[in-house]
């Protein structure tokens, strides 16, 4: 149910990059306009991980689940409705903030219930559901609605459909528990072994039966029992890895975002049909789904710093490659895969490598600290990346992206390594009790 709702919100996400040719047709908007509709979506995303973290920290996980898939929901809906530019913006931002809340609590809850071994390849599973095949399939879904409708309004159809499922995963996630390492933080220690219990039997709904006990106490400071604070991740060596982590993230994002958002109008300003530029944006994607399950793979094999920093090398020089080698639309779409695929494995890893960073006390806002700097930077960077292409092409275009995977790689040398280490307070209590919270 997780993964299920992480699909949907890249198909969202992807939304803007979709509709955008269309709504420059229909509605006489420019690619500034048109950009901003992407900087309110990713704006907004960052607002709502920001408050999201907050909130997990205090009251748990699951709940925000629900809430954020709620939000995300009534957003799509309104700009399916939208009569004009301003409340389709509107939109938009409702849109992002439930997004933003939606991705942090899956990579946060994602890695709390998988133990060390496990974790990277599961955290890594999030980005091949979502920046894999959504990313890869949305260009195909744009495709389907655009051939299935016709008009000056079908762009409309792109986000009154995805408001459909997701609504049939915001009745199933009520299923989804609670983390057990959430629980017993908070001195929940029959709660969570119920959970570990359920997770044991895959019996997630109904009445459990003499639950086993994995869990007889955790010593401190696994129990921080209400002693987290948000400012945690602001200070000493945490201020050190929020700082860095954002910086990287910063980078990332705005490679990706730039290359998400602005290719399907790039290809149809060098005249191209919509539907020929989104077949031609949906193999460039191949990459992107490519790249995630690599991630995942490398996750529990390389450690995370190395991994980091072979992919930003690979995406300077893709990038590089695309703007000073691609003179046909082939080796455009070659490029474009190799870029795709390098900077997924980059999301991929920092998303699984941000919580890794943190206590549990303050893991929430921590990750969420970070998958912000990335959601602003998305947003604003292809505002920048808009007013290079329109002065100098794509030559100047991507040489700015090459040159933000070159700070990347310098900055990821600096976090300390997490690869097949326990979460960070388990050290210290022992194997005994990180095999107990993870339900091993």
């Amino acid at each position: 149910m997780i993964l299920l709702g992480v699909f949907f919100d890249a198909l969202e996400q992807n939304a803007v990059g979709i509709t955008g040719p269309i709504l420059r047709q229909s509605w006489g908007l420019g690619a500034t306009e048109i950009g901003l509709l992407n900087t309110m979506t990713f704006t907004a995303t960052a607002l709502g991980r920001l408050a999201t973290g907050l909130i997990v920290d205090k009251y748990g996980r699951r709940h925000m689940l629900v809430i954020n898939l709620i939000i995300f929901a009534g957003g799509s809906l309104l700009c399916a409705v939208a009569p004009n530019y301003p409340i389709l913006a509107a939109g938009r931002f409702i849109v992002g903030f439930g997004l933003g809340g939606e991705i942090a609590v899956a990579v946060i809850m994602m890695a709390e219930f998988f133990a060390a071994k496990h974790r990277g390849t599961a955290v890594g599973l999030i980005n091949v559901t979502a920046a894999g095949l959504g990313n890869m399939l949305a260009p195909a879904f744009g495709i389907l609605v655009f051939t299935l409708f016709d008009g000056p309004d079908k762009w409309r159809w792109v986000f009154g459909l995805l408001f459909i499922p997701a609504l049939l995963v915001m009745f199933f996630r009520r299923y989804v528990p609670e983390t057990p390492r959430f629980l017993a933080s908070q001195g929940k220690i029959d709660e969570a072994n119920l959970v570990i219990t359920r997770l044991a039997r895959n019996k997630l709904s109904g009445p459990i039966k003499d639950p086993e006990t994995y869990i007889t106490a955790v010593p401190d400071p696994v129990v921080v029992k209400s002693s987290g604070h948000w400012k945690d991740a602001l200070r000493g060596k945490l201020l050190k890895r929020t700082v860095l982590l954002c910086v990287a993230v910063c980078m990332s994002y705005a490679a990706q975002i730039s290359m998400l958002t602005l290719m399907p109008t790039i290809l149809v300003s060098r005249g191209y049909a919509v539907n020929t530029s989104l077949w031609f944006t949906l193999i460039m994607q191949s990459g992107s789904l490519l790249g995630a399950c690599t991630a995942a793979y490398l996750a529990s094999r390389l450690p995370r710093k190395k991994v980091l920093t072979a992919a930003a090398i690979l995406g300077c020089l893709s990038g590089l490659s695309m703007a000073f080698l691609a003179t046909d639309i082939v080796l455009v779409v070659i490029f474009g895969v190799l870029f795709n695929f390098s900077v997924i494995i980059l999301n991929t890893t920092i998303w699984l490598f941000a919580p890794e960073l943190y206590p549990t006390r303050t893991r929430g806002f921590g990750t969420s600290i970070i998958l912000a700097a990335g959601s602003l930077s998305g947003g604003l960077f292809p505002l920048i990346s808009g007013a290079v292409f329109d002065s100098a092409g794509l030559p100047g275009m991507f040489t700015t992206l090459a040159v933000l995977f070159v700070i990347l790689a310098i900055v990821v040398q600096f976090p300390p390594e997490t690869f097949n280490k326990p979460l960070e307070e388990d050290a210290e209590p022992g194997d005994d009790e990180e095999a107990a919270i993870y339900g091993h």
